[in-house]
């Protein structure tokens, strides 16, 4: 049974807990899916959760504006990652796609939120470049003014949903000054002529993965997101929001993996006894434990901080993600060792989370990454 303690915290409130609830309850009936084919298990997996209301987080609700509940989006992150990692990716773009509309889009562009929150259209948010990655103010692509709207041209990699979103949140040089202060952003629809998909990626845990290209990619002046330069703004806000839900991801695998450990340590018999009795390995399950829980701290002090009202939280996300990521990947390790041969038998759950949780590491900011922000964050 896994550990739900943790929702009695003092950072939920009881709107929180009734979510969780709510949501294992149909991760239990609904989850894993059949990963053979990405893309029709994504679309079908927004389709189900935004019919079932579980979208709903992701992005503002039109009808009665207000902040997001970073909250929310964790504990979601955390459940579905607990049950199946790919309903978690789902969930977890349809947020990081329309971010930056939730936050700065015109009441135009955020129309697209009631298609985007029932699961009725997919987005994705194209940041990463071949030469750009953490890097961001390093970007190639340009968006030139051209008459009454911008031409596009460029490339964008590892855009997740990537072939299959309908719209797209795009970052793009428009040089109004060098480096970070001369992007702006652009909401982009799938189908808008001389954006291609040149790319499909494929990854050690398979998901809707792309290299787009942008050959001169008309759009009107209407589909900027905020103001021109404002794009390395915007997306650092979407990211200060969304970063720390990479954490809870994270942390939900991290549960699943103890979970199992602990199943097979109680049920396996070595030297005429369980598993468990042995010291070493129970040395391994407390330090898993302890992983967990620290991890969890960092990540719901981060989410309780945001919602609290705090315009940023930087250094907080940036911990959070940094921690509950490399410990997790400890923490499946030691799952995966214990489990002996089976923990590298393809297809089983525990082999399945350790190529899982390996692309945390690096998406939406690189561990090492994370490391830099947080020194800076300090040293200011």
């Amino acid at each position: 049974m896994p550990d739900r303690s943790f929702l009695d915290w003092p950072f939920f409130e009881q709107r929180h807990r009734d979510w969780a609830d709510k949501l294992d309850a149909w991760c239990a009936k609904n989850l894993p899916v059949d990963h053979s084919d990405v893309d029709a298990a994504c679309r079908d997996l927004v389709a189900r959760l935004g019919e079932a209301g579980f979208l709903k987080p992701t992005a503002l609700d039109t009808a009665n504006p207000g902040p997001l509940d970073v909250r929310t989006l964790c504990l979601t992150r955390e459940t579905l990652a607990r049950h199946d990692g790919l309903a978690d990716f789902a969930f977890a773009m349809q947020g990081l796609g329309t971010g930056a509309i939730s936050l700065f889009g015109t009441p135009e562009q955020q129309q697209w939120l009631d298609r985007t929150r029932a699961g009725k259209a997919i987005s994705a948010f194209a940041l990463s470049e071949p030469r750009s990655g953490s890097d961001v103010a390093n970007m190639d692509m340009t968006a030139t003014r051209d008459g009454d709207g911008y031409v596009l041209s460029g490339e964008k990699t590892w855009i997740s949903n990537g072939g299959i979103a309908d719209l797209y949140t795009v970052f793009a040089r428009t040089g109004e000054a060098p480096g970070a202060k001369g992007i702006s952003a652009f909401l982009v629809p799938a189908d808008t002529p001389g954006l291609e998909v040149a790319e499909r990626l494929d990854v050690i845990a398979p998901h809707p993965l792309a290299r787009l290209a942008f050959n001169d990619v008309r759009v009107p002046a209407s589909a900027m997101i905020g103001k021109p330069g404002e794009g390395f703004k915007i997306a650092m806000s979407v990211l200060d929001v969304f970063r720390s839900t990479v954490g809870a991801a994270a942390l939900g695998f991290a549960r699943r993996a103890l979970d199992e450990t602990l199943d097979r340590a109680g049920s396996r018999e070595l030297f005429g006894a369980p598993l468990f009795d042995l010291q070493m390995v129970q040395g391994h399950i407390a330090e898993m434990a302890l992983d967990i829980d620290a991890a969890a701290l960092l990540i719901y002090r981060a989410a309780w901080t945001k919602d609290m009202g705090a315009p940023r939280v930087t250094r907080e996300a940036a911990m959070a993600k940094l921690f509950a990521t490399d410990r997790a990947q400890q923490v499946i390790d030691r799952a995966v060792q214990i489990h002996g041969g089976d923990g590298v038998r393809r297809g089983h759950i525990v082999e399945s989370l350790y190529r899982e949780i390996r692309a945390l590491r690096i998406y939406e900011g690189a561990s090492d990454v994370q490391k830099v922000v947080i020194a800076r964050q300090i040293g200011k």
